[in-house]
């Protein structure tokens, strides 16, 4: 069993921009718990548990939805919160997506869920990149304040990509396969 997501991987010079933002504003928040930068994902799809034995159907199904789909010209900006700024759980920027993500996180989840692998996440998709996390719900206002004019640069995803979890005192995600983006042939 290996717990997966799939997710879009962002270039280094875009993550370096995002920790450049957060240089003034982490300290102001120190009981927060911020992820890493290594850990830095966009989720598209969140498979959970999956037998080893659906792997190379997996494989198979993820490559065909991705192919379905254009390149994707992307950018983060704003800020938010989940549930709401007022009892954030959940600190993240947002992303503007050309063309928009949806249809994309959906062939993708119906996918791997036809290979036999995902667990029905039956929450509206919203592509965001999680910056922090809260135990007990703050009032993130100011904080999301501070961040909700930020407009990072843009970027091309041409591919999505297969990542396993490694969970316990310190979280490490593994690239386990890249899917290209773009029309089959």
């Amino acid at each position: 069993m290996s717990r997966l997501f799939v997710a879009l991987l962002p270039p280094p010079e875009v993550l370096e921009e995002v920790a450049e933002s957060l240089g003034p504003v982490r300290p102001r928040w120190p009981g927060l718990r911020w992820i890493d930068p290594a850990l830095w994902h966009v989720t598209l799809a969140f498979l959970g548990e999956v037998p080893d034995r659906v792997l190379p159907g997996l494989s198979t199904r993820l490559t065909r939805a991705a192919a379905r789909h254009a390149a994707v010209t992307l950018a983060f900006a704003g800020a938010g919160a989940f549930p709401s700024a007022g009892r954030g759980r959940v600190f993240w920027l947002g992303l503007e997506a050309e063309p928009p993500l949806t249809r994309l996180a959906q062939s993708l989840a119906a996918g791997a869920e036809r290979a036999g692998a995902g667990e029905a996440d039956r929450k509206r998709f919203h592509p965001h990149l999680t910056l922090a996390r809260s135990r007990d719900g703050d009032d993130l206002r100011p904080l999301v304040g501070s961040l909700d004019a930020f407009s990072g640069r843009r970027w091309t995803a041409d591919a999505v990509h297969l990542v396993r979890s490694h969970l316990g005192p310190r979280v490490r995600y593994e690239p386990v396969e890249a899917y290209p983006l773009g029309s089959p042939d």
